[in-house]
Parts: C-alpha cells; structure tokens; sequence
C-alpha cells in the first residue's frame, strides 16, 4: 500500500523536475543564440541555415527586424509540427521562439569582433549551442527539421538530404543577394553551428552498441557485468561461414551498449579473453530506459 501511495507523488515530482529542466534548457538556449546572432552575425552580415538563416538573409535585403521575421517565418513550421509531433512540442517551441524575440529586443550584446573567420565559427558556436539546448528542452529554435520531417514521410528522401537541399538554396540566393564571399563564411557558420549542435544534444557520452560473437560468451558476459557493471542482452544465432568453413554451430551473441569515451577498455578486456572475437560497433542514436551507465557497488 505504501507504493501505491507514492507512486503519485513520484509521478508529480518527475514531471516537475523535468518541466523545470526544459525550462532551464530552453532559457539557455534562447540566451546562447541570442549572444551567436547579436554578438557575431548580425553585425557582420553573416548568415546560417534553415529558418534562421532566411530571418537573416532577409533582414539585409529588406531592414525588417530580425526578432520578427523569426517568429513570422517560424509560424507555418510551427503548425506543421503541431501535426507532426505533439501540442508539448509546439508550446516549446513557441515560447522558445518568442523568448528569443524578445531576446533580440530588450538585450544589448556586446558585438565581438569582426574578423569574419571568428565570426562564422564562433557566431555559428553560440548560434548550434542554443538550437541544441533548445531541442534538449524539447522544443526548437528552427523549424526546418520539423518540415524535412514531413517531407522525408511523403517522399524516399532522408531528412538530412532535405535540410541540404533547403540550406544549399539559401547560400545560393545569399551569394546573388549578397555576395559569394558572405555566402562562403555563412557556410562555415552553418558547419559550425550544425556540429555544435549535434554536440549538445548527443552529449559528450555518445552510446555504441555492441554486438560479440566469441567462442567464449560465458567468460565475456561474466566479465562484462562483475568488472564493467554494464548491462547485456544475449540472443542465440547459428554460424554461417567463417575461417573454418561452412558450420551451422549455434551460438550465442552478445549485445551490449556503452560510450564512447569507454571503447578502448571494453576492447581490450574482450580481447584478453578471446584474441578472435567478432566485435561490431555501431552509433546509436537515441536510448531509453535499460542499464547504460556503469553500476554502483555498495561496499
């Protein structure tokens, strides 16, 4: 009885703790692209990709302010994704695209320098910072990947294919607009922004899932779980062909994830048990639930 009594409280507590996160989340996010865009593009005539990049580009041809094209150009994206994902994901995104309206309005940043160098990488830094801090609150800055979501669903087109073609014909009108040496340095402050990004919401902890196959599962998965502390997934699977031939042997493989920074000592403990075994590593992309990190012991 007593679970049950908690377990609403828990509930109540988790969904405050993360609401407030996103908040957290979102807030620097707003403040980071704020600091990218009135710090270092804006003044240089830089411009980045996707939507942000079409506020830009038209706040140098036309001189409408930049914290309403943002919102106005936002709008049809935003109710694309109303559609596409959820109402918690548009509220986001809305009041992450407001806030940084606002931003733009009431704060005075400091503009940085005018090397362009410095301004395309560090602009497109701070600008990929506060889009990736944005997306770990769970709404956008951008609403481009919301519409090559869409269209990656109508079409056999990836949604990186789209946020190219999208971005390739914004650099295209900047270098007829503007000039190709600003569309050049818009690039880099693209590249710079993207990786950035990626880098916020992946984290430093990229997973990899790894899958053995080894003529000593047993002394493996011992080993993985009593000295790394990980969790495993074993399933059975029949050899087809390898260095001895043609077999039909049943086996068992081993799955497990871990990060990144981890690869070297997993490796190396394998291989101090079987010098032959099979390992596949790949990049995993999203995770949820299961036993990623290393256990805690109690002594």
């Amino acid at each position: 009885m007593l679970t049950n009594i908690n377990e609403p409280l828990l509930n109540t507590r988790f969904k405050k703790w993360t609401l407030l996160k996103d908040i957290i989340f979102i807030s620097l996010g707003i403040l980071a692209a704020g600091f990218g865009l009135k710090g270092f593009l804006l003044p240089n005539g830089f411009i980045d990709g996707g939507v942000t990049g079409i506020s830009l580009l038209l706040n140098e041809i036309t001189d409408y302010p930049l914290s309403i094209l943002i919102v106005v150009i936002n709008i049809p994206f935003i109710v694309l994704g109303y559609f596409q994902i959820n109402k918690s994901f548009v509220v986001k995104s809305i009041l992450a695209i407001v806030g940084l309206a606002i931003v733009l309005v009431l704060i005075d940043y400091p503009i940085i320098t005018s090397d362009k160098l410095l301004v395309a990488v560090f602009g497109g830094f701070f600008l990929g910072a506060g889009i990736g801090l944005s997306v770990r609150g769970g709404g956008v800055l951008d609403g481009t990947e919301v519409l090559a979501i869409y269209l990656s669903r109508k079409t056999g087109l990836s949604i990186g294919d789209f946020v190219l073609i999208f971005n390739i014909l914004i650099f295209s009108t900047a270098a007829y607009f503007l000039s190709l040496e600003v569309a050049l340095y818009s690039t880099l402050t693209y590249l710079s922004a993207s990786k950035t990004m990626d880098f916020i919401i992946e984290g430093i902890e990229e997973y990899i899932g790894v899958t053995i196959i080894s003529h000593h599962p047993e002394k493996i998965r011992m080993m993985i779980i009593d000295e790394l502390g990980k969790g495993i997934t074993i399933y059975q699977g029949k050899s087809g062909f390898g260095k001895s031939g043609e077999n039909q042997d049943t086996i068992n493989i081993i799955y497990c994830v871990i990060t990144r920074l981890e690869i070297g000592k997993f490796k190396n403990e394998i291989l101090k048990i079987d010098p032959l075994a099979f390992i596949v590593m790949n990049s995993v992309r999203d995770l949820k639930g299961g036993m990623i990190k290393k256990r805690q012991f109690n002594n």
